[in-house]
């Protein structure tokens, strides 16, 4: 999606260590006009799925994700990293490396919210190693619920997360993917 490879292109910095900085317009600050184009994109790209529920991780999967459902007609679920008061006691639990915070995060669900029978669209901002997306699978496994398509603002595919996706058998997009990223470049998969 050329508006969202424009705005990586102008505001995106690349950190180094495969950590690619876009805070300014998705991580912490979030530009609505932006991620409401890419959520109807990604609408439009699995339109046909028959997705039930969209699900992502806390904190930056939830502005695509919320978009992303708008357009389809769907309500979101997210998975949290930490458990609230209001969370039953019984919970989807599952644990995944988080390559920017360095260490692993718990990612909860509440059976409330996730059940067996949905299908499940899985929306996050990026795809790199894919640790993030399985640990989403497994809570939406763990609930009875099937895996329908997974989509993402961006992908690191040097970090082969697709790869490990593929026994999924379910269609993978992503808005900007990206070849490489080394010392001040970052190349996408056009270029």
């Amino acid at each position: 999606m050329l508006e969202l490879i424009e705005r990586i292109r102008r505001d995106g910095k690349n950190l180094g260590n495969g950590i690619l900085k876009v805070d300014g317009f998705i991580n912490h600050q979030v530009d609505p006009i932006l991620m409401d184009a890419c959520g109807r994109e990604l609408a439009k790209r699995f339109a046909n799925i028959g997705a039930t529920k969209v699900l992502t991780a806390e904190i930056s999967g939830i502005a695509p994700a919320l978009t992303t459902a708008y357009h389809l007609g769907l309500p979101v679920v997210y998975a949290r990293k930490s458990k609230p008061v209001t969370m039953p006691d019984e919970v989807f639990l599952t644990m995944a490396p988080s390559h920017t915070k360095g260490r692993m995060v718990d990612l909860i669900v509440s059976p409330e919210y996730l059940a067996g029978g949905e299908k499940i669209l899985i929306i996050d901002d990026f795809l790199a190693s894919g640790a993030t997306i399985w640990g989403l699978v497994r809570l939406a496994q763990a609930a009875g619920a099937t895996i329908v398509g997974i989509g993402t603002l961006i992908e690191k595919v040097f970090e082969g997360g697709r790869e490990k996706l593929k026994p999924l058998g379910v269609p993978v997009e992503a808005l900007a993917i990206i070849r490489s990223m080394d010392e001040d470049h970052i190349i996408f998969e056009d270029e």
